[in-house]
């Protein structure tokens, strides 16, 4: 089992891309390494990679790898993203794709030929080192094109196939992963063009992010086991579109403190964590964050500025001393038993949800696998063609099935992605 932290740059946030401070980004990944993590997600800036349409800075990818070698001289394995894209509220686009240049860029095939270029020069110089294990297009990149986004650029999830064909494989180095990451607005949202089917078969793995403001925290409540669990419910769910073994890597998972009052975040920490291994597919576990956004940086949502386990001092939290005894205790353990009961979740004939909005926070699907769950039955999930055939049944060694019979939509499911704003459309 994997143990890792997004990092994040204690000294100037992700803005310290603009002038890296290489003593305090040392001193901060030798923190990480000696709270006992094995990995980190690096993120570097789009519009500071990539300026303009047809050029790129080659200084800010050397940048990068520079990190990349600093993380493996202290013993981490290093994962990155590229497409940011969308960190903590704030989004950071290229100039070449907004207001006068307004671009798509999942449709327009200049701007998807200049992702392929960035994706193959930071897969190329980034593979020379040792640590580098994984390239990820971009945190979160689905929000950017469907709802509440408030400039989304629109796609069909045929083009969204398109874009994820062209470029995951561009990002491929030998054995180092080739993914991409979403927002749970994939899973709950009806009519997104990203898909669960997609998560669930291109790239190299599976990812998920859990985060409870999005309804699940304050529907069920704070301390409540439905709050402990959503993180397993995720990846159970995540594991139901695709091949019965394929790895789920839970990339983001964090405690805001917009729900969780700050004592109570040590022991949503601890539960939340040993709930998530009890899915036999997890391959790995990423805390949000590192570091806390400094308080000196304006305009964060509250909550950001205290998500880290190190503080902006780099004092660690108490909260960052119990991720990392849970990493210790878990980090050489078997994976958890498979599972014998399973809820059954209707697709259609591309094998997606036919009620997507059943599975979010308060859903009928997901009340129904969260009643289980607190029952102690350890429920995992299928889809209703794989629940159609007795032998793929039997070979999953599931004997139990649960039919949610009158799919209603989320009642607690928020369909915002940050917690800075109150509406959506």
């Amino acid at each position: 089992m994997k143990f890792g932290v997004d990092y994040t740059p204690s000294h100037g946030w992700f803005h310290s891309w603009l002038n890296p401070d290489w003593s305090s980004i040392d001193n901060d990944l030798k923190q990480i390494a000696d709270l006992g993590m094995d990995h980190v997600r690096i993120f570097p800036i789009w519009p500071y990679l990539q300026p303009n349409r047809t050029w790129i800075n080659m200084k800010g990818v050397d940048d990068v790898r520079r990190v990349v070698h600093m993380a493996g001289e202290h013993g981490l394995d290093a994962y990155v993203d590229v497409f940011q894209g969308h960190l903590s509220s704030f989004d950071f686009l290229p100039s070449w794709l907004v207001t006068w240049h307004k671009g798509n860029m999942f449709t327009d095939p200049d701007a998807v030929t200049s992702e392929r270029e960035l994706i193959t020069v930071m897969a190329d110089e980034l593979s020379k080192e040792d640590a580098f294990k994984g390239l990820t297009l971009g945190n979160e990149v689905n929000q950017l094109s469907d709802r509440p986004h408030p400039t989304k650029m629109t796609a069909t999830s045929e083009q969204i196939d398109a874009w994820l064909d062209t470029l995951l494989p561009a990002a491929k180095r030998g054995d180092a992963l080739s993914l991409y990451s979403v927002n749970d607005g994939t899973w709950f949202i009806d009519g997104h063009p990203f898909t669960p089917v997609q998560s669930a078969t291109k790239g190299d793995l599976t990812t998920i992010h859990s985060w409870v403001f999005n309804g699940i925290g304050q529907g069920y409540g704070d301390k409540s086991e439905e709050c402990y669990s959503y993180a397993l419910y995720l990846a159970e769910l995540a594991k139901a579109f695709g091949p019965a073994d394929r790895p789920v890597w839970l990339q983001e998972v964090g405690a805001p403190e917009n729900v969780l009052a700050t004592e109570d975040t040590p022991e949503f920490c601890r539960r939340a964590v040993t709930k998530a291994l009890d899915c036999p597919n997890l391959w790995g576990i990423t805390w949000w964050c590192s570091h806390d956004v400094p308080s000196t940086l304006a305009d964060f949502p509250q909550l950001e500025y205290s998500l880290g386990l190190f503080d902006e001092h780099g004092n660690l939290k108490p909260i960052g001393r119990e991720f990392g005894e849970l990493a210790k205790q878990y980090r050489d353990m078997k994976p958890a038993d498979a599972k014998s009961v399973a809820v059954v979740v209707d697709v259609d004939d591309t094998g997606n949800p036919v009620h997507r909005g059943s599975l979010g926070p308060g859903g009928s699907l997901c009340d129904l696998w969260m009643k289980l769950e607190v029952a102690g039955r350890r429920p995992t999930i299928v889809t209703s063609a794989v629940a159609s055939d007795a032998d793929e049944l039997r070979r999953r060694g599931i004997d139990e099935i649960h039919r949610d019979t009158a799919p209603y939509q989320a009642r607690f499911y928020s369909a915002v992605s940050d917690p800075a704003f109150e509406s959506v459309d």
